[in-house]
């Protein structure tokens, strides 16, 4: 499934580091505003230990794991909403995104220039949240009295959308983001169709000193971030992109040694890969030996059928079932037999909802 999140941040505060760091794809940095103008696209497998153990337990030629797509946008300035900088461009970039994965400075450093001319991670988030909300209420109130218009006429559809558009508009209108708010399935599928940039996911990152590594929570930098995400239920990871960029190069094992010197157990590029996978509300499923053991992405809630498709469409229009095992399950009991034999291997029709960490068979026929 191709879902993709932006990266985006003011300039200098580590984004394309990160972007670096994550995809190797060697993203120009520079100590000055617009250094990445077009944005860069790089593809990173799902960390997912799991692969590991199915294909002890069921032996195949080779694992694939499966991925996931960021784009480094251009650091947004003051003004992007009305052209400052490089404006609406980087606004266009980020509508063409699933999530948006938001980089706050929450590091000192007298070498990398602050183009507000202080560390401020909450004068920093307001300005891009902003920015962002001014564009959206651009988009908003110039479909406002079109679709009024529509409302008063006793347009059933029309005067739906018109109670949504009263909702989002004086929110905006605070600088808050359409995210913000709660709506039921009727009003989201509306909501979508607005394509605003406030109603996208957020998971804002804390860039950090590689001192503040082993305990990033003590950084007062990383606790201002923490409590104004809390206000839109937005979660923060704390990652190093500086460190992390360098780490990226090592092999495992020297990796694990680094991190285990530095006094953490995962990397924050794994946990901002896994972090920004979840956003999305997306979830793995394998199909396992033979010639590979795979981890495939799909969005949680989806049927047997559907999720068949994402494997060939034929396995989609000639669905018949999904022989079906979890991989706790697996892990659980040692072999595929062991699984049968404790009553855990499952026969799922069209109407069975996959769930993460199930490792499927699909059967058939066109």
């Amino acid at each position: 499934m191709a879902l993709t999140a932006g990266i985006v941040g003011l300039p200098n505060v580590g984004k394309s580091t990160l972007f670096n760091a994550i995809t190797k794809a060697g993203a120009e940095m520079a100590n000055y505003p617009f250094a990445t103008i077009d944005p860069n696209v790089g593809m990173v497998e799902v960390p997912d230990s799991r692969l590991a153990r199915i294909d002890e337990l069921i032996p195949a030629k080779k694992i694939i794991h499966t991925t996931f797509e960021f784009t480094d946008i251009a650091g947004i300035v003051k003004g992007a909403s009305k052209g400052e900088g490089l404006g609406n461009k980087f606004l266009e970039n980020i509508r063409q995104v699933d999530a948006i994965v938001h980089v706050v400075r929450a590091f000192d450093d007298d070498e990398i220039t602050s183009v507000t001319g202080k560390v401020d991670p909450l004068d920093d988030m307001e300005t891009i949240n902003l920015e962002l909300a001014i564009a959206d209420l651009d988009s908003v109130d110039k479909r406002y009295t079109k679709v009024e218009k529509i409302a008063k006429s006793g347009d059933k559809e029309g005067k739906a959308e018109f109670a949504v558009l009263q909702r989002i508009k004086p929110v905006l209108e605070a600088g808050k983001p359409v995210r913000s708010l709660t709506f039921n399935e009727d009003e989201q599928k509306i909501v979508h169709g607005l394509f605003l940039l406030t109603d996208k996911p957020v998971l804002y990152v804390a860039n950090i000193a590689e001192a503040d590594m082993a305990d990033p929570d003590a950084s007062p930098y990383v606790q201002q971030i923490k409590a104004e995400a809390a206000k839109e239920n937005a979660e923060v990871i704390a990652v190093s992109a500086r460190t992390e960029e360098e780490i990226a190069e090592l092999d495992d094992s020297d990796k694990a040694d680094f991190l285990e010197a530095e006094g953490v157990s995962e990397s924050g590029l794994d946990k901002l890969i896994k972090a920004s996978y979840h956003l999305l509300g997306l979830a793995t499923f394998f199909t396992a030996g033979g010639p590979e053991t795979r981890a495939w992405t799909f969005k949680k809630g989806m049927k047997a059928p559907q999720v068949a498709g994402i494997i060939h469409s034929d396995f989609e229009r000639g669905f018949i079932r999904a022989e079906t095992m979890s991989f706790a399950d697996l892990d659980k009991y040692g072999s595929v037999q062991a699984v049968k034999e404790a009553g855990r291997y499952r026969s799922e029709g069209k109407e069975y909802e996959v769930q993460d960490g199930d490792i499927i068979e699909f059967r058939f026929n066109v």
